[in-house]
Formats: structure tokens, C-alpha cells, sequence
């Protein structure tokens, strides 16, 4: 019996093994598919020829391996076959393959952390950004396996393409120099992430803030017979019953409509991928704690954007890197990446392949400690080699840098087109399109991306602020958002068409005007005004217009002759504390063409009804001529809370009289308003027809005007030198001619030179000593007649005179003291001129050969 179950598990045995042997070659059969599928994909752009590049100009570093790289090598492959006899069934670790010029370097010596000098690469995101948009991706030529090479990251930024470990490694290297905690991750993904296929996605543009669901109550109150009872519920049945009804019938037409989007969604649903968790992927693992980040996630490089560690489209994980170590996952992600523990120093879940590691060990209870410690003391005394305590070497990856002009292009070419779920996502580098448009997110009504529903423009370096464009091609409604500056300080506009008299929805920077206005909506007979924190406490101003006469259109102008009359102006008031109740206006409603005014004051405390007046304005004159001033019959009162009638008509009169100037100046503003309407609406014409861009005056290669005015003043600047070394002069050419411009000269021919030039000096010195004696002298004569005058004519000048006298004798004390002063000067550096001007004659060239001695 024995013999026959040895034989039976020897048989069971054998069928497992050709099984797996079968599977082993369906799975080389698939891997042989794919590559030749991928070699044979067409493209619109041409495969880039990587053994084509130029290595000559590359640093030594990445040419050769030092000592501490080859013992690092022999460290990599001693770990690797450790692994592969620990673990036969996993794949090869991604670990040493070459760089661009031929040499195996260790992936984390090829991470650089670099902080570049942009403030938008400090933080997380606008690293994955630049990333993904300066970056053209490139697909693995085999889907399974990782690639042999890994070039550094400064051959991918000149080229601008790679392949995903390419990106992450240049990502990796940029967060780590801002300050995170960041890793390269070696994996496997579903094949919309690996191929960068974002067709069946939702562009993160269109997607809502998820509403944050309040949690709900665990357990209900105990109750109490020792409480107060409570109130009576003084609610309608028939209104909550009403209620539940329309809340019933709102919650079964969300049903349908999931159900209705469940069904779109399987339709849309990918076809089922036969390497489905075989995929390699890497991409960018950033850890909770540096820069204050909270929570664990990862970063797709192709794309730059952030993903939960529980994300279903990141199916395993192999091994992670840094720039210090080498960790291996030995975590099973049968559940892909959502069950894993991200605790690299826990030497159970991830094996490290220095020891070295700056890494702290998560936290354990007593009893958790006590085993790990335990079962680490044998391990200890195994790994306390020599290999074991190896520093990883610093990078041979030259430094990283981006000049101004690449991180503003971005793009490659300065263009990038990403086609998401209806809806297709287009970016320009700055200054590339006249009218300044940086991205375009077009959204389609199907699949097919054939009707177009919607289209949102993004601008920058616009001179008119103009932010952003949305149009409705369903319903042609544009609006347009304007960051603050503008000229009109506008902040939105929203319009159908940019003609007078339409609808038009204005909102403005209330801060930025005197009048407060914040929003303004008009159509052909209406026009809304809203205003904020104004004195007044005016809030809102509707006017009603009538239909006006046939337009006649000014040359070059917009204006009409015939505006449209004005049929009604209300205004509502908020409430002034300052004033009583019954005093202070809330609305007040003019009708032009009744000749009337309603004023409805605001409530009073404990009272439903509002004092109200009704002015009624009449004729100035009666049938017979006599002038009417006021009756009783023109003014309605309520006073809410009072039945007494005011019956004094002076005060009704100056209050309608009030009203009557205020009825003129509202028209005025009316008309006012219409008239800035239309000239918003020409200036925005005019700044859509030419568009200007602006340009900082830092950015001197755009900047033409600056750079203009910087070639003038440094050609001015030539040109002066130049003439001025024209115009020194030899100081020695008036006593050269008196000897002829002899090239030889005698000995008694220089020291005649000499002693003429010497002698010529000491006159000019003398000369201008005493010519600054002569005016000190003729200035102080000058104030003695004038003191002198005062003694003598002191009693009978005014207050004037005297004071003119005063500011004349200061004036002329001040240049007496700076005559003084330049007279000393002259004194004292006299003699240094003349000592210089000898010592110089001693060294000219022409005369230190009989002078020399001298």
C-alpha cells in the first residue's frame, strides 16, 4: 500500500510539474506575442534611437566605476543570489542595469537629489507636474520584464523621453531634494497605467469635490423617566408626509440614473487584458512624516498624479529605491498593494539590502519586541559581515538643471495633447500662442469625440487679466473670468454676444471701485445692480427700461441717440441700526412714467407689517394757473403700529422734494451705467481684436523694449569712452611745439620741457588761488554795505523788508563759508600737484632718459 500511494504522489507529482511547464511556455508564447506586437505598433511619432547619442561629452563618472561602485556591484550580485535561492519562484530584482554609456551602475547611485530654484518644484505636485509635461513617455519594449538600462537624469531632460523608471527616477531625485521621503518603486499595474491610456478616465478637471458624508450615529441615547418632557410637535403630517413622498421619488431616480451609468459603464468597461497583474510599472512611493505629509500615497509619473496606496490599478510591488538603500518587499499582494504595511524598517515584510539604514523601526508592543528581538539576535550574528556595514556610494549622476527658458516651455515642442473620457485636454507653453492660451479642455457629448458640448480656455501673461474662457457650444454662452487689475476691474462676464442691449451677466472687484458695485445683469428691457459695503446701505438697484425708438448708430461709436426710456428704479436698502425702524427706508421704487414713488420702510421689532408711503407728484399748476404745492391727496401713509395720520404737509413736501432730486440723480447714474455697459463692451471688442501679452522686465530675452534700452545705453556708453580717450590730450604737446616735435630730444631740451611745464602750473595755481581770494574778498565787502545799510535804515523797514535782508545775508555768509573752504583746499593740495606732476615728468617715457638723474 505504501508502495502503490509512493507511486500515486509520485504521478501527482509528475502532472503538476508538466502543468506548470505548460503554463511556464503559454506564458513565454504570450511574452513572444507581445514583444512583437509592441515592436510592430505604428506610431505617428518616430521611435527614438537611443544608441544614436552622444556619450563623448559625459563626465568620467559615467564611463567608469569607482572602488566603492564595483565592491557596491559585487554586494548587488552576492544579494542577488541570496534571493534567488531564498525565493526562486519571484523574478529578478531590477538592481544594476547600464547606463547610456554601456557601465552597470546600482539604481539608487543614479537617483540625484537635486532642489531646483523654482518655488513651484518645492512642493509635491508641481515636481510631478514638470514631470509629466516636460517628459514624453515611452513604452517598455517588453510589457513583463523591466528594461536592461537606466539612463541618468540628465540625459532624460535632454532628450526629454523615457520610459517609466526614466520618470521616476528624475521625479524620485526631485522630491528627495525638496524634502520628502520619497522612493522609486519597481512594480506591476493594470495596462491603462503602464501604457498612459487615459480614454476611459474622467479628466480631474470635470470631476466634483466628494461630499464629505457625516458618520453616523453609533448608539441612541438612553432614555430617562427623570427628564423634562419634551415640547409638542407642532409640524404638519400632511407637509411630512409630502416630504418623504418627493424624497422617495428623488431617491429612485438616482437609482435609475446609477443604474443607468452602471450600465454606460460596463459597456465602457476595457476588454480583459491576458497579462493582467504580469505588467511592469514604476512609479514614485512618497512616506508619511517629511514635509508634513499625512498620509502615505503614491505618484504615477506619467500622469502626476497622486494615488491611494489602496488603489486597485497598482497590483504589486517587487522592490523600492532611494538614493541610501534597497528594500524588498516580501509582503504577498495577491490583493495588489492594498494589504501592504509601508514600515520599511521592519526586516519581516521588507528585506534590506544594506544594513545601514537611517530607516527608525515601526514602533511594537513588549511582547512583539521581545520576539523581534529575539529572533534578530542568530540573524545578527549572520549579517555582521563586511559587505553588511557598506555606506552606499554618493551619486555619479552629474547635478541636475533646468534652465528658465526649458521649465517655462514645459512641453515638448511647447505642445501636449492628453485625450480623456469625452473630453480632450491641450497645453501650450507660455508666449507660444499670440493671445496667451496655455491649456484648452474641449468636453464631447460621446465617446467618439465628435460633438463638442464645451470648451474651457486657460490664459496667462494676459495685459487685459483675462483668466479663463468658458463657452457653451450648445448655447453659445461665453464667460470669461479676469484676475485682478483689470482696467474696468472687472472679475466675470458672461454673454452671448458682445452687441449692446443683450444679456449680459458683469461681476466686478468691489474692492476696487468707489461705488462698491459687485455684480451688474442686463437684457434688452432690464438692468440689476448689486452692490456691497456701501454707506448708504444700498444693496441691490433694478431698473426696467421701455422699448426705445429706431437706433441711430454714431460714426465709430457704439452710442445711440435714442437710449431707452426708463420705466422703473427700485432700490433696496439693508437695515441702518442709527436710524428707527420706521424711519429708515428698506425699499424705495420710482415709476418714471406714473410719476410715482413707493417707500416701504423696514419692520419694526414684534410687528408683521411695514410703514409704507405713496408720493403721487402732480402738475405745477392747476386748469386756472394758480401753482399747487402740496395736498393731502398726494401722499399715502401707513404707519405700522400707530393710527394717527401725520398731517404735516411741509414735511411731506421737502421729503417729496428730496425725492425728486434723488429721482433726477438716479436717472443719471442709470445712464452712467449704461454707458460704461457700452464701453466694457468696446474695450473687451478691442482687447479680443489685438491682443497684448505682457512681459517682466526680469525676462530680458522676451522683453524687446528692455533689451532695446539696454543695447542703446551700452552702445552710449562705448561711445563715451571712446571719445573721451580721444580727448585726452597730450599734457605735454603746447611745449613740445616749441622745440619742434623732435622725436630725439637733448638733455637742455628736457629740462627746458620740463621746467615750462612745472613753471605753467604754478601760474595756473597761483592764478586760481587768487581768484578764489578775489571773490572771498568782494564777498565779505559785500556783507558789510549790507550790515552797514541795516544799522542805518533798521527803524524804518517792515517786517518784509527785514526778512529779505535776513535770507540776503545768509546766503551770501554760505558763500563766503564755502569760498573759505575751497581757498584751504587749494593751499593744501597745491603742493601735492606740483610734487605729482614732477614725479610724473620724471617717468614719461620721452624724458626719463635725461631725467632720471636729475
Amino acid at each position: 500500500m505504501e508502495v502503490l500511494e509512493e507511486k500515486e504522489e509520485e504521478e501527482q507529482t509528475e502532472g503538476e510539474e508538466l502543468k506548470a511547464l505548460e503554463i511556464s511556455d503559454n506564458l513565454q508564447d504570450v511574452e513572444m506575442k507581445v514583444s512583437v506586437e509592441q515592436v510592430c505598433v505604428p506610431s505617428d511619432v518616430p521611435d527614438f534611437d537611443w544608441s544614436s547619442i552622444d556619450t563623448s561629452q559625459l563626465p568620467s563618472s559615467y564611463k567608469t566605476n569607482s572602488p566603492k561602485e564595483k565592491k557596491l556591484l559585487h554586494i548587488a550580485d552576492h544579494f542577488l543570489q541570496q534571493y534567488t535561492h531564498l525565493c526562486p519562484d519571484r523574478k529578478l530584482l531590477f538592481l544594476h542595469p547600464v547606463n547610456e554609456c554601456g557601465v552597470e551602475k546600482f539604481v539608487s547611485t543614479t537617483v540625484r537629489p537635486t532642489l531646483l530654484p523654482y518655488t513651484e518644484l518645492y512642493h509635491w505636485d508641481g515636481c510631478a507636474s514638470f514631470v509629466s509635461d516636460y517628459l514624453t513617455m515611452e513604452p517598455l519594449k517588453s510589457p513583463i520584464t523591466p528594461p536592461s538600462s537606466l539612463y541618468s537624469p540628465t540625459t532624460i531632460l535632454k532628450y526629454q523621453k523615457g520610459n517609466c523608471f526614466d520618470f521616476s527616477v528624475l521625479l524620485c531625485s526631485m522630491l528627495i531634494g525638496a524634502g520628502y521621503d520619497a522612493y522609486c518603486v519597481h512594480g506591476y499595474a493594470t495596462h491603462e497605467i503602464c501604457s498612459l491610456d487615459e480614454t476611459l478616465k474622467l479628466c480631474p478637471l470635470l470631476r466634483k469635490p466628494q461630499e464629505r458624508q457625516v458618520p453616523k450615529e453609533g448608539m441612541k441615547k438612553k432614555s430617562n423617566k427623570y427628564r423634562v418632557k419634551p415640547p409638542p410637535d407642532l409640524q404638519s403630517k400632511f407637509e411630512l408626509q409630502q416630504e418623504a413622498k418627493k424624497a422617495a421619488e428623488t431617491e429612485a431616480a438616482q437609482k435609475n440614473k446609477e443604474r443607468e451609468e452602471e450600465k454606460v459603464t460596463e459597456v465602457e468597461k476595457p476588454k480583459r487584458d491576458p497579462l493582467y497583474g504580469l505588467r511592469v510599472h514604476a512609479w514614485v512611493l512618497v512616506l508619511s512624516g517629511k514635509r508634513e505629509v499625512p498620509e502615505t500615497f503614491f505618484i504615477n509619473p506619467f500622469t502626476g498624479n497622486s494615488h491611494s496606496t489602496m488603489d486597485e490599478h497598482f497590483l504589486g510591488i517587487e522592490s523600492v529605491w532611494n538614493h541610501r538603500n534597497y528594500w524588498v518587499n516580501m509582503q504577498d499582494c495577491w490583493n495588489g498593494c492594498k494589504d501592504l504595511v509601508f514600515d520599511l524598517g521592519d526586516a519581516i515584510r521588507w528585506e534590506i539590502m544594506l544594513s545601514r539604514s537611517n530607516k527608525p523601526l515601526q514602533l511594537l508592543s513588549d511582547a512583539e519586541e521581545e520576539k523581534e528581538l529575539s529572533d534578530r539576535d542568530t540573524d545578527d550574528m549572520e549579517k555582521e559581515e563586511e559587505d553588511m556595514s557598506f555606506d552606499m556610494p554618493p551619486s555619479w549622476v552629474a547635478p541636475i538643471q533646468i534652465s528658465p527658458r526649458e521649465f517655462e516651455t514645459r512641453c515638448s515642442q511647447g505642445r501636449k495633447v492628453i485625450l480623456y473620457k469625452k473630453a480632450k485636454l491641450e497645453k501650450w507653453a507660455p508666449y507660444l500662442n499670440g493671445n496667451g492660451l496655455v491649456k484648452r479642455l474641449t468636453v464631447y457629448a460621446d465617446l467618439d469625440c465628435a460633438e463638442v458640448v464645451e470648451v474651457r480656455e486657460w490664459f496667462k501673461n494676459r495685459e487685459d487679466m483675462l483668466d479663463m474662457r468658458e463657452v457653451n457650444k450648445q448655447t453659445q454662452l461665453t464667460t470669461e473670468y479676469f484676475s485682478p487689475g483689470h482696467l474696468l476691474g472687472l472679475k466675470a462676464h458672461t454673454y452671448t454676444s458682445l452687441e449692446p442691449e443683450t444679456e449680459h451677466t458683469m461681476e466686478f472687484y468691489n474692492e476696487a471701485r468707489v461705488d462698491g458695485l459687485q455684480k451688474r445683469v442686463e437684457n434688452d428691457n432690464e438692468m440689476t445692480e448689486y452692490f456691497v459695503g456701501r454707506d448708504d446701505f444700498l444693496h441691490v438697484r433694478h431698473m426696467e427700461f421701455g422699448k426705445s425708438g429706431k437706433k441711430i448708430h454714431l460714426a465709430s461709436t457704439r452710442t445711440d441717440i435714442n437710449s431707452r426710456p426708463i420705466v422703473q428704479i427700485k432700490e433696496c436698502f439693508h437695515r441702518n441700526l442709527e436710524k428707527p425702524a420706521d424711519e429708515d427706508v428698506a425699499e424705495r421704487i420710482f415709476l418714471i412714467t406714473e410719476e410715482t414713488i413707493h417707500l416701504t420702510y423696514h419692520l419694526k421689532d414684534k410687528y408683521i407689517t411695514a410703514s409704507k408711503k405713496d408720493f403721487f407728484k402732480a402738475a405745477d399748476r392747476d386748469r386756472k394757473g394758480n401753482e399747487i404745492i402740496m395736498t393731502p391727496e398726494m401722499c399715502i401713509t401707513y404707519q405700522a403700529g400707530s393710527s394717527e395720520k401725520d398731517k404735516k404737509l411741509l414735511h411731506l413736501y421737502k421729503a417729496l422734494q428730496q425725492l425728486t432730486e434723488e429721482e433726477k440723480q438716479l436717472k443719471q447714474q442709470v445712464r452712467q451705467s449704461e454707458a460704461e455697459v457700452l464701453n466694457i463692451l468696446k474695450i473687451r471688442e478691442n482687447e479680443e481684436t489685438a491682443v497684448k501679452l505682457t512681459v517682466s522686465i526680469y525676462n530680458t530675452e522676451r522683453n524687446e523694449k528692455r533689451r532695446q534700452q539696454f543695447e542703446v545705453m551700452k552702445n552710449t556708453m562705448e561711445d563715451e569712452l571712446l571719445g573721451q580717450e580721444e580727448q585726452d590730450l597730450d599734457y605735454l604737446a603746447p611745449f613740445l611745439i616749441q622745440i619742434g616735435h623732435r622725436k630725439k630730444m637733448t638733455k637742455g631740451q628736457a629740462l627746458r620741457v620740463r621746467d615750462d611745464c612745472l613753471t605753467d602750473l604754478k601760474h595756473r595755481l597761483i592764478d586760481k588761488a587768487n581768484i578764489i581770494q578775489a571773490r572771498f574778498e568782494k564777498a565779505v565787502e559785500e556783507l558789510q554795505k549790507k550790515d552797514q545799510w541795516f544799522q542805518e535804515n533798521h527803524n524804518q523797514l517792515s517786517a518784509e523788508e527785514e526778512d529779505d535782508f535776513l535770507t540776503c545775508c545768509s546766503e551770501i555768509a554760505f558763500r563766503i563759508h564755502i569760498l573759505a573752504l575751497r581757498l584751504n583746499r587749494e593751499k593744501q593740495t597745491a603742493p601735492q600737484k606740483y610734487l605729482s606732476l614732477e614725479e610724473k615728468l620724471r617717468k614719461d617715457p620721452r624724458l626719463a632718459e635725461y631725467l632720471g638723474h636729475a
